[in-house]
């Protein structure tokens, strides 16, 4: 059966569900967990999941978004919305899973499965460049491949398919047997086994055991040897076994690795026989990722010579999208590698979440290989655009340009990059999101750079998935209900302004807390919606904070009294946070100013106190464990005291990023997330379950050979004693790299390797002792990354993470990745 024929009373069956059809024929064509990404909102069907947060509680967005077929486990919402079909179920994710393995049982197809602790992601996509030629292929989308994202891609597969290409990421036990029985592979493929995602298992033993649970049944298993050690070969999975080494025996032997131009070239022994391949890449991961797809060419039968033939034409991969700063006052989102249907959905979606500009515009080339006629391709994308409310649409390609009459926005239409290139003086743009989306032949790489600001070669890179993901990790610890502030002061630590808040608010954080009122205007300027509570108000702020809704931290009488004279008599229940001292000694009402405190607040209309907090001094030392005790006891007093006299119970918060990983039950009504955003949480070991959100890299300017004795920098602080080569790169304390770190102390990472400074930071650039490496003009050097972390930097001058990513100049320029 085709999945265009899946009827919502079919999937009740296929479920074996209790349903509620007052249209029992309306077809499914797609499966959501997400109400904000509505693509065919008459052909889709949501799963209210219950994961970090409950899919129920989005049902009724789902529905203003046209949704009318649902999948819960609450009965309650079939009575809410009557003319909406609901399916009733004991575990929604369950009926997820069970709903795309049925659709994989009825589709006969060749499909690899792909896991592993790295490679998976570019593995399948550079397999999928590698035998299109030979097979009509559906793959995952970008990386989907958790208990979700599983599912929603093997639902793809249709009956034309011939291939299917699926990755499955697990982080703890018991989670690959659900995504074995979705995918059923018969091609299984082994990446790698390394300390990504190590946390949820007990040992590195544990997680192998874990992940070839996706192979129990394939027919062809393609791993290396060392990343299974300890398992006799009769014990892996898989009817035939390929294997692939650098060290051990194996059917693929890699004998020789060497870099040229650029590209590695590769020999090893094969059958007995030596073979060669060249593969457009040098670096360690890249090349692993390529022996891997080596391999498994050569497991499925292809002769040496075309392999090599068709390794040597791989591309470089980008899943993520990349937003900067672009020409007139506009942001750029680029997506320049590729264009299917899937992607361009997940891109509108994030160009829909950046709310600093009033129009969203999308440059978009012709796509291809979709197995749709082009009539049908296009109706699909017009519908798409306007259902997710495009402003305006360039579209460049003579596909595209034949159907422009289907597109109802503002639209313009090129034959070809070249054309658009020559018109773009003509063309007008300003204040507006653009997406530049576009596939690899139409070279879309040139249009970015033309709208793009020029960037200093120092740049402060931003993963919004990491953010994400720890954001995530923070509210996996929370109980239900409780709330979550996220703090987004000093130009969120140094990470950015209004795209972090973006991301934040798609996210549904409760609410924001800034420093000063400029940074809460700044964000409402850009359409930031979501309470912000500032930190520090000054008096002179009070009419713009009044104006943006900004909401004022209140600690001490004399701003209460003058929040108060400004607010004009009609004013009612302003929102306003009250901040008490339990220890801190640094801002806020302490007991004996309860008194005053409340004969001002007492029956007074104007003001409405929504939050009561403090601050804790020492949440993730143990060795104060009694003290912060007694911070939360004295608390507990205080807002009693508070609450009795207001007559109503504003929200308790006091939790900081330590404190939630400590102090599980001191969540009360709400906590506030900090730094543990960016990756940092001193009360965990080693930031253990946070991911890295920034990486700090430059570049070198000059390469140069000095002789022994010779000196460098300033002051002749750098002494060369036995003569050797030096690098001058493109940062220095202007940039917030710090003088200290000068003469040794800091170090920084070329080619893989920690090399040290030598002589002393300059304002704009400082110099690193290469002695012994090749390093040339424009090598990129990396000033701190997952590798070598803020922390690392943090203990070499003797200070705190805060402190080092905080002090990242604003002339460094801030990129953002989301995939």
């Amino acid at each position: 059966m085709t999945k265009e024929l899946y009827s919502i009373s079919h999937i009740a069956k296929i479920l074996k569900a209790q349903s509620f059809l007052p249209h029992p024929d309306n077809v499914i064509r797609k499966l959501l967990t997400d109400s904000r990404t509505v693509i065919d909102p008459e052909g889709s069907l949501f799963f209210a999941v219950k994961a970090q947060r409950d899919g129920h509680s989005f049902i009724h967005h789902a529905y203003q978004n046209g949704i009318r077929n649902f999948v819960v486990s609450d009965l309650g919402y079939a009575e809410k919305y009557a003319d909406a079909n609901f399916l009733l179920v004991n575990n929604v994710l369950q009926a997820l899973q069970d709903l795309a393995a049925y659709n994989r049982n009825a589709n006969d197809l060749k499909v690899i499965g792909i896991t592993g602790s790295n490679g998976k992601t570019i593995v399948k996509e550079w397999l999928y460049q590698l035998l299109a030629a030979d097979f009509n292929i559906v793959r995952s989308p970008k990386s989907f491949n958790s208990q979700i994202g599983v599912p929603l891609s093997v639902w793809q597969i249709l009956p034309e398919h011939t291939l299917a290409i699926f990755e499955a990421g697990i982080s703890r036990k018991e989670e690959m047997g659900s995504l074995a029985e979705v995918i059923q592979p018969t091609i299984g493929i082994l990446t790698n086994i390394g300390e990504a995602h190590a946390e949820g298992f007990e040992n590195k033993e544990e997680k192998l055991a874990e992940k070839l649970k996706l192979f129990k049944q394939t027919e062809l298993f393609i791993y290396a040897p060392e990343y299974v050690a300890g398992i006799n070969i009769s014990d892996l999975p898989g009817e035939k076994k390929f294997s692939w080494s650098m060290t051990l025996p194996a059917d693929l032997k890699i004998s020789f690795i060497e870099p040229i131009e650029g590209r590695s070239y590769i020999r090893a022994i094969y059958q007995e026989k030596e073979i060669e391949c060249l593969i457009p890449f040098i670096d360690k991961a890249a090349v692993e990722n390529g022996i891997i797809c080596w391999a498994t060419l050569l497991a499925l039968g292809y002769s040496p010579e075309e392999a090599d033939l068709r390794l040597e034409k791989l591309t470089q991969v980008s899943m993520r999208l990349e937003l900067i700063n672009g020409i007139e006052n506009c942001s750029i989102i680029d997506d320049s590698y590729s264009a299917d249907i899937s992607s361009l959905a997940i891109a509108l979606d994030f160009l829909n979440s950046q709310n600093q500009h009033p129009k969203k515009t999308l440059i978009l080339s012709d796509i291809y290989e979709t197995g749709k006629k082009n009539e049908v391709l296009y109706a699909e994308i017009a519908a798409l655009l306007a259902q997710k409310n495009l402003n305006r649409l360039i579209g460049i390609g003579p596909n595209i340009s034949a159907f422009a009459d289907l597109f109802s926005m503002e639209a313009s239409f090129y034959e070809s990059t070249q054309s658009f290139v020559e018109n773009l003086p003509a063309i007008h743009f300003s204040n507006e999101t653009i997406l530049v989306k576009g596939a690899r032949r139409f070279e879309f790489e040139k249009i970015s750079k033309l709208l793009t600001l020029k960037i200093h070669d120092t740049v402060l890179e931003i993963n919004l998935n990491a953010l994400a993901a720890n954001l995530q990790f923070y509210r996996s610890k929370l109980k239900a209900g409780v709330k979550v502030m996220a703090m987004v002061k000093a130009f969120s630590y140094g990470s950015g302004s209004f795209e972090i808040a973006n991301l934040l608010q798609y996210h549904k954080v409760d609410y924001l807390a800034v420093a000063y009122a400029d940074e809460g205007i700044a964000l409402r300027k850009a359409g930031i919606s979501l309470p912000i509570m500032v930190m520090s108000p000054e008096p002179s702020a009070f009419e713009a904070m009044v104006k943006h809704q900004l909401e004022p931290e209140i600690y001490n009488s004399n701003i209460l009294k003058s929040f108060l004279n400004f607010l004009p008599a009609y004013e009612k229940n302003f929102p306003i946070h009250l901040k008490l001292d339990t220890g801190m000694h640094r801002l806020g009402f302490e007991r004996t100013d309860l008194p005053a405190l409340l004969k001002i607040l007492k029956d007074n209309n104007q003001l409405k106190v929504v939050s009561i907090f403090t601050h804790l001094v020492a949440s993730a030392d143990t060795e104060h464990d009694e003290f912060t005790t007694h911070q939360l006891n004295e608390f507990a007093y205080l807002y009693k005291e508070l609450e009795h006299q207001l007559g109503y119970q504003p929200m308790r918060h006091a939790l900081n990023t330590s404190g939630v990983t400590r102090w599980q039950n001191a969540q009360m009504d709400m906590v506030r997330v900090g730094i543990g955003l960016y990756g940092f949480d001193s009360a965990l070991d080693h930031n253990k379950g946070l991911q890295t959100v920034a990486v700090l890299k430059t570049t070198v300017t000059q390469v140069k050979e000095l002789k022994a004795g010779e000196t460098v920098g300033y002051s002749r602080k750098g002494i060369m004693s036995n003569g050797g080569k030096i690098a001058t790169v493109k940062i220095g304390y202007a940039d917030g790299y710090n003088r200290t770190f000068g003469n040794g102390v800091g170090k920084m990472l070329i080619h893989g390797k920690l090399v040290p400074t030598i002589g002393s930071i300059c304002m704009d650039m400082c110099m690193l002792d290469i002695t012994g490496m090749h390093v040339k003009t424009g090598d990129e050097v990396i000033v701190f990354n997952e590798q070598h972390t803020i922390v690392d930097l943090a203990e070499q001058i003797g200070t705190i993470p805060y402190e080092i990513l905080t002090n990242v100049s604003q002339r460094v320029k801030r990129v953002y990745f989301y995939e």
